[in-house]
Formats: C-alpha cells, sequence, structure tokens
C-alpha cells in the first residue's frame, strides 16, 4: 500500500470515528473492564492490528503497516458481540496465567496476544497458534471486527478520495459479506446508503450499493 492511500485510510477512520463513535478525548474505552486484542505479523497486510473494546462494545481500532504512526481510531460493536467477548475471556481465566501456544514447530502465522484490564489488573497472553477452542473462537471475532473495520474504512475512503475505486471495494465487501465474514454488516448500512442515494457515482457501483443494503436489511440482526 503506498504512503498516499495509508494517509487516506487514515484520514478515512478519522472521519467514520467523529460520524459515528465518539468517545473520550484521550482516544481509549470507557473505564472499567477492556479485551485488547493485538497481532503483529510482519510483512502481511495489515501487518498490526490492535483493537481494544470495553463491556459496552466502546473501544479503540489501529489497523495500519508498522511503519505507520500509530493512530488508534474510536469505534463500536454490538452489546451481543461485547458480551461473547467478555464471555470467552472468562472461559480464559481473563487469560491470567494460561497458556495457548501448541509448542510445536509450525509456520510463522503472526504474533497474538489477549490483554485484559481492569483497574490495576493486567493479564495477558501470546501465541501464534492454538488449539484451545475458547482461544479460537475469540480471535475469529476479533478478525472479523478486523476485516470489517478495514472494509468500512476502505468504503469511506474511496467514497471521498476515489470515486472510481468505489465498485471494486463494493465487490470486496459483497465478497466477505456473502461469506459470512462481517460480524455486524449493519454498521455498513450508512455509507451504503449515501453512495446509493449519490448521482456523483457511477450507476453499478450505486445499484451494488442499494442491493447490498437491501440485502443486509432483510437479514435482521
Amino acid at each position: 500500500m503506498t504512503s498516499v492511500t495509508a494517509r487516506s485510510r487514515l484520514l478515512a477512520l478519522a472521519f467514520l470515528a467523529v460520524a459515528v463513535c465518539p468517545i473520550s478525548l484521550s482516544g481509549t474505552p470507557a473505564t472499567g473492564a477492556t479485551v485488547t486484542f493485538r497481532k503483529v505479523f510482519k510483512t502481511s497486510y495489515p501487518e498490526f492490528v490492535e483493537i481494544k473494546v470495553d463491556e459496552s462494545g466502546a473501544g479503540t481500532c489501529d489497523i495500519r503497516q508498522l511503519d505507520e504512526e500509530s493512530n488508534p481510531q474510536p469505534m463500536k460493536i454490538g452489546a451481543a458481540t461485547a458480551q461473547k467477548i467478555f464471555d470467552l475471556a472468562s472461559k480464559l481465566h481473563d487469560f491470567d496465567g494460561i497458556d495457548l501456544e501448541i509448542h510445536r514447530r509450525i509456520a510463522n502465522l503472526g504474533e497474538k496476544t489477549f490483554q485484559y484490564n481492569r483497574g490495576g489488573e493486567v493479564h495477558a497472553v501470546t501465541f501464534n497458534y492454538t488449539l484451545d477452542r475458547s482461544a479460537a473462537e475469540l480471535l475469529d471475532i476479533f478478525e472479523a471486527i478486523s476485516r470489517q473495520q478495514t472494509d468500512l474504512a476502505d468504503l469511506v475512503r474511496t467514497m471521498r478520495y476515489d470515486r472510481l475505486g468505489v465498485n471494486d471495494v463494493l465487490v470486496q465487501i459483497q465478497k466477505d459479506y456473502d461469506r459470512k465474514l462481517l460480524p455486524e454488516p449493519s454498521q455498513l448500512l450508512g455509507p451504503l446508503d449515501q453512495l446509493a442515494a449519490d448521482t456523483h457515482f457511477i450507476d453499478i457501483a450505486r445499484e451494488r450499493a442499494r442491493t447490498l443494503a437491501s440485502r443486509i436489511r432483510a437479514a435482521g440482526p
């Protein structure tokens, strides 16, 4: 990804965050317990993912390449998803004194870290690959949130800076939706509706946005 595209993505994330999820000026989740997911995987895209979520579903996301400046942006997930995250963390003893690593020689799949914070209580566990079902399920949730935030940021970015690229982004979002990789696709409805109603975009993109928004609404929560 070029530096221009990277800057555009960060601007899009910032714009999106202000529009849909204002939180404290510090840019951190509300007080109380938080669960953090961090993944570092050099030479992949993205190389760095950090998602923090509190019990209400408010949090931050920082998705970028390692040579880019850290810029966590506010985000919001639904109450059911947040509850699932904290339920799984509880099954994993809030990451206190557990070992999730498989301890076999396998390929580097990226360094993953789960961290639990409540006041002065902090527990964390780091692993490359795990066979623990609860950990794998929690990992899948955070990976899905990361994908959804990336898709959302790409859509906002292209709508603002690259109108001709919007249809390609919509094709990718549609693929992710069809493969059930987006945990809360209703979060995409705002920009999809905006795109569908805007005559400045090409007709094929407007129709694709309209159709996808209809499918999301028909599927329900």
